[in-house]
């Protein structure tokens, strides 16, 4: 099977429980929510994406022609930021000897799961990475997943109902936290919806996350940190 990836990058991942931890976003092309055109937002089951996923002509996207092609390259990139850790710590290498990091491939969208499949899995595994899935939990899930992260939508059916963490982005009409808490999920995020309301939508998070201590408050820290 071919993949169709929008773009593959190196960075820290920016939301939820493993914020700040470094990672390659592989972020594939295509969504079933959304055509990703602006003419059809108003028309779409999610109209509040603010990701492109448009397309393959993002950094290191393009069509890759199998799993272990596109594991290779995610491996290429994790390795050079490794080259930059290394470096790093070139001044106090005797101490402390260099510890290499567990490698994570957080596979976004768009929504990952059209394409994330069991041999992408494996060869990402085979790679020495684990693999993380940020998905709106409409599609099911194949097996060998590290870390699952679903963010439902209001409009759409939910068929992943366990796994790691549920980042709700709040507020959304008809997807009220409480329609998600007896879901089978460690941990329970909400995200403000971002766009011209942000500071309200954040300031009414927060204090649903008081009112409501078993959801913790999401930041999309690389935003606010300027990276991608």
């Amino acid at each position: 099977m071919a993949y169709a990836v929008k773009e593959l990058f190196y960075t820290l991942q920016g939301e939820g429980a493993q914020s700040g931890s470094p990672a390659v976003f592989c972020r594939f092309a295509g969504c079933n929510l959304w055509t990703g055109r602006e003419e059809d937002r108003t028309g779409a089951v999610c109209r509040f994406c603010d990701t492109e996923f448009v397309g393959t002509d993002g950094v290191n996207g393009g069509k890759y022609p199998s799993a272990a092609e596109l594991a290779r390259k995610a491996a290429e990139i994790w390795d050079g930021g490794d080259a930059v850790r290394r470096q790093v710590r070139l001044g106090n290498a005797a101490a402390h000897p260099p510890v290499r990091p567990p490698a994570l491939v957080v596979c976004t969208g768009g929504e990952p799961l059209l394409q994330l499949d069991l041999p992408l899995i494996s060869a990402f595994h085979a790679a020495g990475f684990r693999v993380a899935v940020e998905t709106n939990g409409t599609q099911p899930a194949p097996a060998g997943i590290d870390w699952t992260c679903v963010s439902p939508k209001a409009e759409a059916p939910l068929v992943l109902t366990r796994g790691d963490e549920l980042k709700l982005v709040f507020p959304q009409p008809r997807a009220d936290p409480e329609r998600f808490e007896a879901l089978e999920f460690t941990h329970f995020f909400l995200q403000p919806m971002d766009g011209p309301a942000l500071a309200r939508n954040t300031a009414l998070a927060m204090q649903y996350c008081l009112d409501h201590p078993r959801w913790r408050l999401s930041l999309q820290t690389h935003k606010l940190l300027g990276i991608p």
